[in-house]
């Protein structure tokens, strides 16, 4: 059976920031064929026109798909359902499929869908990110414009309209794989410190949470988590119970000032991956593989690492054994013999910027 593509689901408020990110994302795929499905309420298709009309090497207008007839969650077997089938069947498949929901809508009905028979055996969901506004959420705003997110929310009566933001928000975290607090630039060390703490304690074990200025994070680190969250819906429920006809809070908004951080342009942090860093430690063969991934899980959780990838050489095997690590998670499996190929061990470390290179070599050289 050929392997699921993986589909990242992108969440958060109105405002946060996640246009920028996919933006930032497609700009920088690497290759990667990305096909996008957009959100939106009505028909007024703001993220899809600034999408299609990007100008992006490899975007083109069929891999950017628009549900336009309400939210994702509200809709999912007579829209998104047809709508991934329609993807998966495509000549072209493509690589990733980056799902943006609108700015108020839950993400837990949609990871949900992903169990659908139709689509089941085809995708699974790589990881949710959850983009959040850095200032707002330290301000205790949610929301860079509350007043906006309410008339997002009265466009139409079916829709919950009395839950607090801080209920909505803390929803949104309880489903995430990864925290983006976007626009750190607007915040100041301590601010910042305070910030990535608190989210990192109200988050389930192994969320990663990671700063970010104009939506720029390597392509490696946003995607590719390898989660399958529509498995592990029992830890991601709902922590509020909506009270809501659908059974689940999906308001629908536009999202069409999702892009509003760019009144802070002028810092050019477009392709800024200043803060992120990466480097290659070497070392002699291991002699025990489920050892050697023990080591690196606590290694990463001593250094707060965001990804290692790499293999090693096994003693007394003939294959190479490949190593690839999602936060604490590692996964390890032997792919292809050495060959004339060196019997060395390398692996790639990526994290924020500031790691600190020489305790972590000298803890994986232990």
């Amino acid at each position: 059976m050929p392997a699921k593509i993986p589909a990242t689901v992108v969440t958060g408020f109105l405002g946060a920031g996640k246009t920028t990110l996919i933006r930032h994302m497609l700009q920088n795929a690497g290759g990667r064929r990305i096909a996008l499905i957009i959100n939106e309420f009505g028909d007024l298709g703001v993220d899809g026109d600034i999408l299609k009309g990007c100008g992006i090497e490899g975007c083109a207008e069929d891999d950017v798909m628009e549900l336009s007839n309400g939210c994702i969650c509200c809709t999912v077997a007579e829209d998104f359902i047809p709508t991934m089938q329609k993807l998966l069947d495509r000549e072209n498949a493509p690589d990733h499929i980056v799902i943006e929901t609108s700015g108020l809508a839950l993400p837990q009905p949609l990871v949900r869908a992903f169990n659908w028979p139709e689509i089941s055996t085809r995708v699974t969901v790589d990881g949710v990110v959850t983009v959040v506004d850095g200032k707002a959420v330290t301000e205790g705003r949610f929301a860079h414009d509350v007043a906006a997110v309410d008339a997002q929310r009265k466009l139409d009566e079916n829709l919950d309209h009395e839950t607090p933001l801080s209920e909505l928000f803390e929803d949104q975290m309880a489903c995430a794989d990864m925290i983006v607090i976007n626009k750190s630039d607007l915040l100041d060390a301590v601010e910042m410190t305070a910030l990535v703490t608190r989210l990192r304690s109200d988050s389930r074990d192994g969320v990663q949470v990671v700063t970010s200025t104009m939506g720029a994070l390597p392509i490696d680190v946003l995607l590719g988590q390898g989660i399958g969250a529509e498995d592990d819906m029992e830890s991601r429920h709902e922590v509020h119970h909506h009270h809501h006809h659908h059974d689940h809070d999906d308001d629908h908004d536009d999202d069409h000032h999702d892009d509003d951080d760019h009144d802070h342009d002028h810092h050019h942090h477009d392709h800024d991956h200043d803060a992120f860093e990466s480097f290659v430690v070497s070392r002699s063969e291991i002699a025990d593989p489920a050892g050697f991934a023990a080591q690196v899980a606590d290694v990463i959780r001593a250094h707060d690492i965001l990804r290692l990838k790499g293999f090693a050489a096994v003693t007394g095997k003939p294959m190479r054994l490949t190593l690839q690590a999602v936060g604490p998670r590692v996964d390890t499996y032997f792919d292809q013999p050495f060959g004339t190929a060196p019997r060395e061990t390398r692996l790639v470390v990526i994290g924020q910027a500031g790691l600190d290179r020489a305790a972590i070599e000298a803890a994986l050289c232990a």
